[in-house]
């Protein structure tokens, strides 16, 4: 047959949209809802419509690529399913930012005009995520790319509401929520993050309003909001306020009469031990207001500026409020003592605003009965969260879950489907667009203007993807899926909450497992940001060294509980793992490219040997990749195709190359075959390439196709595995030791192996072998006399092998002496910076934990390795 060859190097560029394209060609990720095969099904975490991918979603889009590779090519019916998230306020907000340059403003365009904007925005961000997916390799059924605005999802969000509504676990009140005055619209608990703020504690008189004598000091750090005042609270427990229990006190600056109430909520240590109650911006005073009938003073607009309920205040911002506020308490006397204190501020997860609590009337969803189920499918292990640590943190929030607020005030996202009637007030709740009131009959209705929560359709996304609330065929076969890999970051965000509605509206849960990918940081730990500048971009690593060097990066630091430190170093080592694949198959092809049947000679150990390490790492890599192990799998790979297959089996058979080529000893492309099958998931391109052009192969259009090669118990070969790891032992040591001294490798030196009669004798099948790779003059088995020789000690299993070399050969002495001298000194400034780092205040302060244990084991080993150069040159010194 025709030679087969490859080019002298790997042009990821070219080959990875060829490539492609070529899977399209011939529908290789599409799933089959008719097929027999068994189903494996997940979704992609959709990304938001508000930009490009970033690392994350390269590490989330790698390991679903990994899995569903994996068990497509192990016979599975797979459905990898695309899509994106439009994603209200975040979407809103970069389309806002957009116009902005035009001069205009949403309101200057009205709703339907915006709307229309927005709309285009997506067209174009989507295109531009569905190639970048491409560019990563991921093999996702694009037949069924959907997005959370589709009309078919549009359906199933109605859908849901409005059984949920119906069941009475969606509901509309006026409550207290958190409210982003920068967005302008309500939040849910999981869109406010807590931040530690350097602020003030301080403390203000409240007169007694029968007795102008008395008073007691309330400590607030928002003196501002002491207009919306409805009550003084103390402990029951506090003697110190004996006098004030079932009294009234008058309200600073206003002269305004609130009881003196008591509740167990108040702390009698911090700050005075009374506490103002402003039940419309605290949730906490929010609560005890409703235990104690007070009522609720509504202070701020939706801008956070003080309404006409602030009476002179009216008009100013919270913080000019403020200000004037504590200007007006210190005027009057009323402002007692002012103190630093650190405290904490909730923030807009989306824009960074400082939050304001706030009483508004609002859809929510009782959480806390949804949750019921979905705490025990945790609990007796129906879904299975990984890594398990994350279970407790699951529970701990699932347990005291409250009220989820849906209601959004945006124009972009799923408009509420309740229509209120003009002239009964009620409100009718639908699934279709509502024509007629359903309690007067009236046409005269009006839709809610607010939109949900895009969490809350983000939430049907395993189900209402595949056509629910229709019994479609996809929904047959792919639901429920299979696993939801995602960040843990988002665990309650989405992940619990595809597991409430699931469950709640198809009667089983969405998926059997989470997995929880770690974050990707930068080398030094720290988190990446455009601000810090370590910012790494994805597609910028495609184009520079390939998908399969980012993608088998990203695997090979997925390590269950860690972040992944993601380096230039790392990535730039796995390009030339790639490149490493690349050379090994040009050598094979370039030798074997001519063979038409498989005909390996399984009389040869070290064929054996290989076939065994090959059959070891098959099971090493599916029991990773079933355990969600991606560092393990990787690994394995790592180990066995560059060190034991192009490092050593390559090696071995140079030695009597002709004779395997006379032969028809195939084993060096067999083993590369299965290698690369092995491969393909983590490298989908590179493996590709070279797997066409091989002369013995799968009859298959493409590897994607191929089975996946799983352990086989006749190739496991204990004793060829033992007699060669014995030999690659040897020839390692003393590699090692001539690469010590610096030896040159035309150089050839005398050896002596001393060792058991049984170890020699099985060494000596290797006599040619080892002279070749370890450059030997003479070698000798267990004879010659003790002269000044190096000796390695090395242990192999139980036993140990003594190895000896005249020390003249290695190096002469004073070489050797200022080789040693050299490294101690290069060793010893390293060891000095170390140091410095480590008692650096800067460093100590500011660096993460991880990495300043990082910073302390290389101190560690660096002084070891001083050590061992000191001892070295010592015993030189006094040869």
């Amino acid at each position: 047959m025709e030679q087969q060859t490859l080019s002298q190097h790997f042009n990821a560029k070219e080959v990875e949209g060829r490539l492609y394209q070529a899977w399209l060609d011939l529908d290789a990720f599409k799933a089959d809802p008719e097929s027999r095969k068994p189903p494996y099904t997940i979704v992609l975490p959709p990304p938001n419509v508000t930009g490009v991918l970033h690392i994350g979603h390269a590490l989330t889009c790698t390991l679903e690529d990994i899995l569903v590779r994996h068990k497509r090519m192990q016979g599975r019916n797979v459905l990898w399913l695309p899509g994106t998230d439009h994603a209200g306020i975040a979407t809103q907000m970069v389309v806002e930012r957009h116009i902005q340059k035009e001069g205009i403003n949403r309101h200057d365009l009205g709703r339907e005009k915006f709307v229309e904007r927005v709309w285009q925005w997506k067209a174009e961000s989507q295109t531009t995520i569905v190639s970048q997916l491409k560019l990563m390799g991921c093999s996702l059924d694009w037949s069924r790319l959907t997005f959370t605005l589709d009309e078919s999802v549009s359906l199933a969000v109605r859908e849901c509401f409005t059984r949920l509504y119906r069941e009475g676990l969606i509901y509309r009140e006026q409550a207290i929520i958190q409210w982003c005055p920068r967005c302008r619209t309500a939040l849910s608990d999981l869109e406010v993050k807590s931040k530690a703020v350097k602020g003030k504690l301080w403390s203000i008189r409240y007169f007694r309003s029968d007795d102008p004598s008395q008073s007691l000091v309330v400590a607030t750090t928002r003196p501002e909001t002491l207009l919306g005042d409805t009550a003084v609270a103390i402990h029951p427990s506090d003697e110190r306020y004996q006098a004030f229990r079932n009294a009234s006190v008058l309200v600073p600056l206003q002269d305004r009469v609130i009881p003196v109430i008591q509740d167990d909520y108040v702390e009698m240590e911090f700050g005075t031990g009374a506490l103002k109650i402003t039940p419309g911006h605290d949730p906490n005073d929010y609560l005890i207001g409703k235990r104690h009938g007070l009522g609720v003073i509504s202070l701020f607009d939706d801008r956070a500026v003080l309404n006409e309920k602030a009476g002179v205040y009216q008009g100013l911002s919270r913080e000019k409020a403020r200000e004037k506020v504590l200007a007006d308490l210190a005027e009057k006397g009323l402002l007692v003592k002012e103190e630093e204190n650190l405290h904490n501020v909730g923030h807009c997860d989306r824009c960074n605003a400082i939050v304001e609590p706030r009483v508004s009337a609002q859809w929510f969803v009782n959480a806390a009965e949804l949750a019921k189920p979905a705490i025990e499918a945790v609990e007796n292990k129906e879904i299975k969260i990984i890594p398990e640590e994350w279970e407790k943190t699951y529970f701990e929030w699932m347990r005291n879950i409250r009220p989820w607020c849906i209601s959004r005030q945006l124009w972009w996202g799923h408009r509420i489907p309740v229509w209120y009637c003009g002239d009964c007030g009620h409100h009718t709740v639908s699934v279709a667009d509502a024509s007629a009131c359903e309690k007067c009959q009236s046409t005269a209705l009006k839709q809610e203007e607010d939109v949900l929560d895009t969490w809350f359709s983000s939430g049907l996304w395993p189900f209402s993807t595949l056509g629910w609330p229709k019994e479609t065929a996809d929904f047959k076969t792919f639901y429920p899926n299979d696993v939801m890999e995602t960040g843990f970051d988002i665990l309650f965000f989405w992940v619990a909450r595809m597991i409430m509605l699931g469950k709640k509206m198809t009667g089983k849960f969405p998926f059997h497992t989470v997995y929880l990918h770690p974050m990707v940081r930068d080398e030094y730990g720290q988190k990446m940001s455009k601000t810090k500048g370590n910012v790494k971009d994805p597609l910028e690593i495609v184009e520079t060294c390939g998908a399969d060097a980012l993608r088998f990066t990203l695997a090979s630091m997925a390590v269950h509980g860690r972040d992944v430190l993601l380096s230039d170093a790392r990535i730039e080592g796995y390009r030339n793992f790639v490149t490493k694949i690349w050379n090994a198959s040009r050598f094979v092809l370039m030798h074997f490219g001519t063979v038409t049947q498989e005909n390996a000679d399984m009389s040869n150990e070290i064929n054996r040997w290989v076939w065994s390490r090959l059959n070891e790492t098959k099971r090493e890599v599916n029991a990773a990749l079933e355990q969600y192990r991606f560092f393990d799998a990787a690994n394995a790979l790592y180990r066995f195709v560059w060190s034991e297959y192009c490092d050593w089996y390559l090696e071995f058979i140079k030695s009597d190359l002709e004779s395997r080529k006379a032969a028809n000893d195939t084993t060096a492309v067999q083993v590369l075959e299965e290698a690369l099958r092995l491969l393909h998931p983590l490298m989908p391109f590179v493996t590709e390439e070279v797997w066409q052009r091989l002369p013995i192969r799968q009859a298959k259009a493409s590897i994607s196709a191929c089975d996946y090669p799983s352990f086989a118990p006749e190739h496991h070969d204990a004793k060829a595995e033992e007699r060669v790891g014995r030999l690659i032992a040897v020839v390692d040591a003393i590699r090692s030791k001539r690469g010590e001294s610096g030896l040159s490798p035309a150089v050839e030196i005398d050896v002596r192996i001393h060792a058991s009669p049984e170890t020699l004798q099985a060494l000596s099948v290797f006599e040619g072998l080892i002279q070749k790779l370890a450059k030997t003059k003479t070698l000798l088995f267990g004879s010659g006399t003790p002269g000044k020789d190096v000796v390695i000690a090395l242990a192999f299993g139980v036993e140990t092998i003594e190895i000896r070399i005249p020390r003249g050969q290695l190096v002469d002495q004073e070489t050797d002496r200022k080789r040693i001298l050299k490294e101690i000194e290069s060793t010893q400034a390293e060891l000095d910076r170390a140091v410095a780092r480590l008692t650096s205040p800067g460093f100590v302060g500011k660096a993460p934990p991880e990495v300043i244990e990082g910073a302390k084991n290389r101190k560690e080993v660096l002084e070891k390795k001083l050590g061992v150069l000191r001892m070295s040159l010592k015993e030189l010194e006094s040869a």
